[in-house]
């Protein structure tokens, strides 16, 4: 279990990678809102206490390598790396401009630290799968983890993947899954729907595990769990709030693909809903800084 000071930290660094991701998408005039939000506390965990890496040295043999599959969603790998130290926190500010190392999708060989290009939704488990068992093929015990939609579950190409890593016993990869139940045009039991999501998991020979993905207790056990498993890859399935930590525009897939100034105005007038969020988090910030988060 993580003491209360760490659970403490990680919140607060949470709040700091979501105040960087509303303001790095005020700059950029466009991109995705709700999605980084409700997977910044995942990607705070990895960052912040799970995964091996170095920041200064990002192609260390030794490392963790996470593949981030659902690329849209890269404003909050983007921040959190930079919380991270990987590059300056102002460059941030920079996304989705011309020359950029910070696209709107990441390209691997523009940042050091990026694992993996991804745009097309479906590729990244297939990505993900192939450098697990090249690692297993090679000898080496880095652990691989891949982060994907719920929404890029409608690929059939993810289900190619899954069968794969399933059927070659990849003890050494765990999924990820942000399950906030929406995509662009509405949820996803509306769309496509999903379930019975684990047990489709289960029948392709995957371990499953079922967190709340803003839990970070939760977050930390499922990776120690997914590391004991060894007959057989794990998904850990978190369910997400998209948009968590803004409460007007949380479960709203309207703000799936919306950037703040761009968003529907049931609640702020455009212009002022860039402010309005950072407003809201540095009131958040404020209560965990004072013991008082509910």
């Amino acid at each position: 279990m993580l003491s209360d000071s760490q659970i403490k930290d990680l919140e607060l660094k949470a709040v700091a990678i979501r105040e960087s991701i509303i303001e790095m998408l005020v700059a950029a005039g466009s991109g995705h809102t709700a999605g980084p939000l409700g997977m910044t506390d995942i990607f705070t965990a990895m960052y912040f206490h799970i995964l091996n890496h170095d920041p200064k040295n990002p192609d260390w043999t030794e490392r963790d390598r996470l593949i981030l599959s659902n690329g849209h969603i890269v404003p909050v790998r983007y921040a959190t790396m930079a919380h991270a130290g990987y590059f300056p926190v102002p460059e941030l500010l920079t996304l989705r401009k011309f020359g950029s190392r910070l696209q709107g999708h990441p390209e691997r060989e523009k940042l050091p630290g990026l694992e993996n290009t991804s745009g097309p939704l479906g590729s990244g488990l297939s990505q993900a799968s192939g450098m697990a068992l090249g690692l297993r093929m090679d000898g080496r015990k880095n652990h691989i983890f891949c982060c994907m939609s719920d929404g890029e579950l409608d690929e059939g190409n993810s289900w190619e993947a899954i069968m794969f890593a399933g059927n070659n016993r990849l003890n050494n990869l765990t999924a990820i899954i942000d399950r906030n139940n929406i995509q662009i045009d509405g949820t996803t039991e509306t769309i496509m729907p999903l379930e019975p999501l684990a047990d489709k998991w289960r029948a392709f020979n995957w371990h499953v595990i079922e967190i709340d993905g803003h839990n970070f207790n939760e977050i930390v056990d499922a990776v120690n769990l997914a590391k004991t498993i060894v007959e057989k890859p794990t998904v850990i399935i978190a369910h997400t709030i998209p948009g968590k930590g803004i409460k007007e525009i949380e479960f709203d897939y309207r703000w799936h693909g919306a950037p703040p100034g761009a968003g529907p105005e049931d609640v702020w007038k455009k212009a002022e809903q860039g402010n309005e969020m950072l407003k809201e988090l540095r009131t958040l910030q404020g209560k965990i800084e004072g013991g008082h988060l509910d």
